[in-house]
């Protein structure tokens, strides 16, 4: 398999070397407005990646002959999601514009982008829709079927809180978990400049049996209210959070990234828990190998070495790094993969001694193409696949 990813070379760097369970079960109220990371959007982007891997996984489960190939294009169950995905939005007309404005700048016709980033867009209900047309797996919808671009409720009647989540099945209890995060303060800007933000509420975990109902197990990662200097404070930033179950140490571990308000700081974190539903005590935030780190994820192989893989150097190329036995830290090994792809926001699954990456492109706020990848091993080359999702 030909690789696309750049240079081979492998970098070796030195890297940095409650118990009772959480009942914060606040109702979810929904504050988010257009074109920051508390929005809907984003919870929805994270529902269809996780609902993508995991209907991708089974599909190929079923094929003992898959190869490595386009064919999986023609899958009743792709073209499904893409019917879903493709509604025909009639873009409104162009708003009256003076004559002065006319003659400094030429009129151009509104991209669907800058419709989705206008709060006072009139189609803005195709991107933000409401209760009316949320799916409630417990009002008689035994289709097992999510529609993109709905709320998700859980057991409760609530919509789901698990932004830019990630889903862990535990073997022991054979339940599976959604950590994500739990956006469900005011929106605000920090600074004139800044990003639209919410504060920091924490990590929060749903259960289920069935990947249809899931059950609100409460905030297992909670935020800290009074120490400025923490990472943890409501004022900073907790992205991305994904557990693994290290079967030596018999702890659950998450790692996350963690940031400042201006995005400069570009820190992995790291919390761990005796049980899945938490609560979960945190530890400690590093730059991975000292490079920066933003979109992340980890990866637990069927030899059980786990990985963590992470956007790096301004997010123009993705790092892999083996984690320690204990999950606990990253290794002194790192290898860059896709150098100068400017990829992120990598999800991963393995099969039949294949391994599959989806990624997105870097594109801020803004919707774009993800890509598919695979390999022969973890570390690399990785292959862009010819299938674009």
């Amino acid at each position: 398999m030909s690789g696309n990813s750049g240079s081979p070379n492998v970098r070796l760097m030195s890297g940095r070397e409650m118990r009772m369970r959480n009942k914060y079960r606040k109702p979810t109220n929904l504050h988010c407005s257009a074109g920051n990371r508390c929005s809907l959007p984003v919870a929805v982007c994270s529902v269809v990646a996780c609902l993508f891997l995991l209907q991708l996984y089974t599909l190929l489960s079923q094929d003992d002959d898959f190869t490595l190939d386009t064919h999986i294009r023609t899958s009743k169950y792709i073209r499904e999601l893409e019917e879903v995905d493709e509604d025909n939005i009639q873009m409104p007309p162009p708003r009256k514009r003076s004559p002065r404005a006319i003659k400094r700048k030429p009129k151009r016709a509104t991209t669907l982008i800058e419709e989705f980033l206008d709060e006072s867009s009139q189609i803005r209900h195709l991107f933000f829709p409401g209760m009316k047309t949320a799916i409630d797996p417990n009002s008689g919808n035994d289709s097992f079927y999510y529609y993109p671009g709905r709320l998700w409720l859980d057991t409760e009647g609530n919509p789901i809180q698990a932004h830019g989540g990630g889903i862990l099945y535990d073997e022991r209890s054979k339940t599976y978990y959604w950590y994500g995060e739990y956006k469900d303060g005011p929106t605000y800007y920090a600074h004139k400049k800044g990003a639209a933000r919410v504060d920091i509420i924490g990590v929060g975990c749903y259960s289920s049996k069935d990947l249809w109902k899931w059950k609100n197990e409460g905030i297992v990662l909670v935020a800290e209210e009074n120490d400025e200097t923490h990472d943890l404070h409501k004022s900073n930033v907790l992205e991305r959070p994904k557990v693994l179950y290290n079967d030596k140490t018999g702890k659950y571990v998450m790692w996350m990234h963690i940031d400042d308000t201006n995005y400069t700081k570009a820190h992995v974190g790291v919390a761990v828990s005796d049980y899945p539903y938490g609560p979960f005590d945190y530890l400690y935030s590093k730059n991975p190998h000292g490079f920066d780190s933003r979109d992340m994820t980890v990866f637990r192989d069927d030899d059980g070495v786990a990985y963590l893989i992470y956007s790096s150097v301004e997010n123009s190329e993705l790092h892999v790094s083996p984690l320690t036995s204990d999950y606990l830290d990253v290794t002194n090994v790192v290898r860059p993969i896709l150098i100068g792809h400017h990829r992120e926001a990598p999800a991963l699954f393995k099969h039949q001694g294949t391994y599959y990456m989806i990624t997105s492109g870097c594109t801020g706020w803004a919707p774009n193409e993800a890509m598919a990848h695979a390999s022969e091993s973890m570390m690399g080359p990785w292959e862009l696949w010819g299938i674009h999702v």
